[in-house]
C-alpha cells in the first residue's frame, strides 16, 4: 500500500537550481544524455553503528503521480531572471508539460539496515529527469530513515516493553508529524497518539487523558471515577496532575470500582517528577492492593539515554511513551545524505562515463559507478557489505577494499551467503516493486536488528560495521581521484 497523504501535484516541490540545471540540460541539447546518480548519506545519525533505510513508500507514491500540473507551469512562465525577462522560454516550459520519467530506480526496501556511502537510491535515466528527482528524493528519504533508525534504538533499549509515539503536538507540521509517525511505528514503536496516522497507514492508536481532564472537575478522585465510567475498557489514569502518590491511590480506589463492574484498571501514567522513584513507589502501592496487572506508563522528554538510565537505576516502567525527542530528532535533526552524479553515457562510444567529485575531505569525495551493495551473512549474522559496480561486475572470489584506509581488506570466497540490496523499483518508468505491508517492515527493521553484531548496536562507541569497496571499483577510484588531481595541477 502506498503513502498517499496528498493527492495534489508535488512538482514544484523541489529547489529552483534543480530546474534552471533541467532548462541548461535542455538548452543545451543534452537532456536526454543517459545518468546515473546515487543517493547516500556519509554518516550514521545520533552517533550510533547503523541507519535504517525508510521512506520508499513516499518514494513510489511522489513518483506515481510525477509531472508538471497547468497551475505549476504557468506559475513557472511568471519567474523572471536578473533581467526582469522570463527565466525559462515557452517552449521549456511546453517541455515539461508532456514530461514523465521514463528511467529506473533501484532502492534498498523499507527497513533495511544501512551504512554510510552505500547507496540508498540508484537513480538511472535522461540526466533531466534524474537531476529533477534530486531534492524530492532527498526530502522523502533523508528524515523519515532518521525517525526510522531513532526509533529502532528506541526499541533496543526499551526491550520488550511497550513502547509508543506520542509526538504530533511537538512535531514540525502536519508532514513532519505523520512521516515521524509512520517512521516511528517501522523503527518499533507498538502504537502512536496520532489518529490520522493510525487512519492511512493501519497503526495502532493509544491514548486515554490529559491534565485538563482531572482539571475539570473539582476532585481528582471524581475525574477518575468519571472517566471510568465513561470508558471503563481504556483506563490509563494520569496520576501526576497534584500529589502523584496520591494520585495512584486515588487510580487505586478507581480501579477496585471497576473490577466490580468487570473491567480492570490497565494502567496509570507518569508525566513528571523523578521517574524511577516514582515508578518504584507506585508499584508497591499497586501490588500491595492487588493491582500487580497494572502497568505503569512513563513519558515527559523521553529518549533512549533516559529510558537506559531508568531501567538501571530499577524503575518499574514498562510502556514509554516518547514524543518530543523521536518526533523531532531531538539531537540530530537531519541526516544530511546527497545525490551525486556517478555515471554518465557518452553518446560518441556507447560506454560510460564515471563520475567523480572531489574533496579536499576523503570523507566528502563521491564513489563512481552504477553501484550495487552486495551483503555477506552467514549463520550467526551479517558480516560486511561491499559496494561494487555492476558494469565491471564482482570476481567469484571477490576482494573488499576500505575507501579510507587501502590495508584494511577483506576476501569473500563463491561459498560465503549473500544478498544484493538494491531491487528494482521502477523500470522504464513502471512500476515493478510491489510495497510491502507496513507492519512486514516493521518486521525487517527487528529481523535486520538481529543479524548486526551487538557491538553495531551500542549506543556508545559502536563497532563500525565494515562497508568497502569491491577492488576493481577502489582501483576506478583511485585512478580518477588521481587524473583529475593531475589535471588540477597542469
Amino acid at each position: 500500500m502506498t503513502n498517499k497523504l496528498y493527492d495534489t501535484s508535488l512538482s514544484l516541490l523541489t529547489d529552483l537550481y534543480q530546474l534552471t540545471m533541467a532548462y541548461g540540460y535542455w538548452k543545451s541539447g543534452t537532456a536526454e544524455k543517459e545518468a546515473v546518480f546515487n543517493l547516500y548519506f556519509r554518516k550514521n545519525p545520533f552517533g550510533g553503528g547503523f541507519t535504517i533505510a525508510s521512506g520508499l513508500a513516499n518514494v513510489i507514491g511522489y513518483m506515481q503521480q510525477f509531472g508538471f500540473s497547468k497551475k505549476d507551469l504557468r506559475y513557472l512562465g511568471t519567474l523572471t531572471g536578473n533581467n526582469d525577462e522570463p527565466l525559462f522560454e515557452e517552449a521549456f516550459i511546453d517541455y515539461l508539460a508532456h514530461l514523465k520519467f521514463t528511467g529506473s530506480i533501484d532502492a534498498m526496501p523499507e527497513g533495511t539496515a544501512a551504512f554510510p556511502n552505500e547507496p540508498l537510491l540508484r537513480v538511472r535515466g535522461p540526466i533531466l529527469q534524474c537531476q529533477l528527482l534530486e531534492t524530492p528524493l532527498l526530502n522523502l528519504i533523508n528524515f523519515e530513515s532518521l525517525i526510522t533508525t531513532k526509533a529502532a534504538r528506541l526499541r533496543l533499549v526499551a526491550g520488550t516493553d511497550s513502547l509508543l509515539e506520542f509526538g504530533l503536538r511537538r512535531a514540525q507540521g502536519v508532514d513532519g508529524g505523520m512521516t515521524a509517525s509512520r517512521a516511528a511505528y517501522i523503527g518499533g514503536c507498538d502504537g502512536t497518539s496520532n489518529v490520522l496516522a493510525g487512519k492511512l497507514y493501519g497503526i495502532p492508536v493509544k491514548g486515554t487523558h490529559a491534565h485538563s481532564w482531572v482539571m475539570s472537575f473539582d476532585t481528582e478522585q471524581e475525574a477518575f471515577d468519571t472517566y471510568a465510567n465513561v470508558m471503563p475498557n481504556n483506563v490509563t489514569l494520569l496520576v501526576d496532575s497534584y500529589d502523584t502518590l496520591q494520585g495512584v491511590r486515588h487510580a487505586i480506589e478507581t480501579g477496585k470500582k471497576l473490577r466490580q463492574r468487570g473491567y480492570r484498571l490497565a494502567g496509570i501514567r507518569l508525566d513528571s517528577g523523578d521517574l524511577a522513584y516514582l515508578s518504584i513507589e507506585a508499584r508497591k502501592l499497586l501490588d500491595d492492593a492487588g493491582f500487580t496487572d497494572t502497568a505503569i506508563v512513563a513519558s515527559n522528554d523521553l529518549d533512549e539515554t533516559i529510558i537506559n538510565s531508568l531501567k538501571q537505576q530499577g524503575a518499574q516502567i514498562t510502556v514509554w511513551g516518547v514524543g518530543t525527542k523521536l518526533v523531532t530528532a531531538y539531537d540530530q535533526p537531519a541526516l544530511g545524505g546527497v545525490y551525486k552524479l556517478a555515471a554518465l553515457r557518452n553518446t560518441d562510444t556507447d560506454r560510460w562515463d564515471y563520475k567523480i567529485k572531489l574533496s579536499e575531505q576523503a570523507i566528502k569525495t563521491s564513489t563512481p559507478g552504477i553501484q550495487q551493495v552486495r551483503r555477506f551473512f552467514d549463520g550467526r549474522g551479517f558480516l560486511a557489505d561491499m559496494i561494487y559496480d555492476e558494469e565491471t561486475g564482482i570476481d567469484e572470489s571477490a576482494t573488499m577494499i576500505d575507501p579510507l584506509d587501502f590495508t584494511k581488506r577483506r576476501q569473500f570466497g563463491a561459498g560465503v551467503a549473500f544478498e544484493e540490496l538494491l531491487v528494482p523499483v521502477f523500470q522504464n518508468g513502471k512500476q515493478v516493486y510491489d510495497q510491502p505491508d507496513i507492519h512486514v517492515i516493521r518486521e525487517r527493521v527487528q529481523s535486520q536488528l538481529a543479524g548486526l553484531h551487538p557491538g553495531v548496536k551500542r549506543f556508545v562507541n559502536p563497532h563500525t560495521y565494515p562497508v568497502g569497496l569491491e577492488h576493481k571499483l577502489y582501483d576506478l577510484k583511485t585512478n580518477l581521484i588521481l587524473a583529475l588531481r593531475n589535471d588540477g595541477q597542469n
